[in-house]
């Protein structure tokens, strides 16, 4: 069995990276997001041209990165979710809520920190993990029946 699995939220740290390696031996194929912030920020008025407004800017840049971002989820098995320290990611748990609101499997990844103030989304998801290497072993887990040694 191979699952497809869409890694959303925070760009600012290595968690991606942390998981893929983690499950690097695993029948997994992850797909994300753009990761770079300002590609990101950009991309609509880079294609589309300028926008006096931020609103506008910001806007058009969220409608194409939901092209990508809808394509992932709906493709997904598992759907990923990190909130990082640094910003509130709203996108993130928007990302939450389409994916839970498909039926797709959700594991949200946060600090401790945050439980309360995601308490609906991690109530929404199949398991809350606080560490890259959890949501590892959990695909494992998902796969192989293995439990971490």
């Amino acid at each position: 069995m191979t699952l497809n699995v869409y890694l959303s939220g925070e760009i600012h740290t290595n968690w991606r990276e942390e998981i893929m390696q983690g499950a690097a031996d695993l029948d997994v194929s992850f797909s994300a997001p753009v990761t770079d912030h300002a590609s990101s920020d950009d991309c609509g008025v880079a294609i589309l041209g300028a926008e006096e407004k931020k609103f506008w800017h910001d806007n058009l840049g969220a409608k194409v990165n939901a092209i990508r971002t809808r394509k992932g989820i709906a493709d997904a098995d598992v759907v990923v979710v990190r909130f990082g320290e640094k910003y509130k990611q709203w996108n993130a748990a928007f990302d939450a809520g389409y994916a839970a609101a498909l039926g797709k499997s959700v594991i949200v990844l946060h600090g401790a920190d945050h439980q309360h103030a995601l308490k609906e989304v991690d109530a929404a998801a199949l398991a809350v993990c606080e560490d890259p290497r959890q949501v590892a072993e959990i695909l494992r887990y998902v796969l192989s029946g293995e439990l971490p040694v």
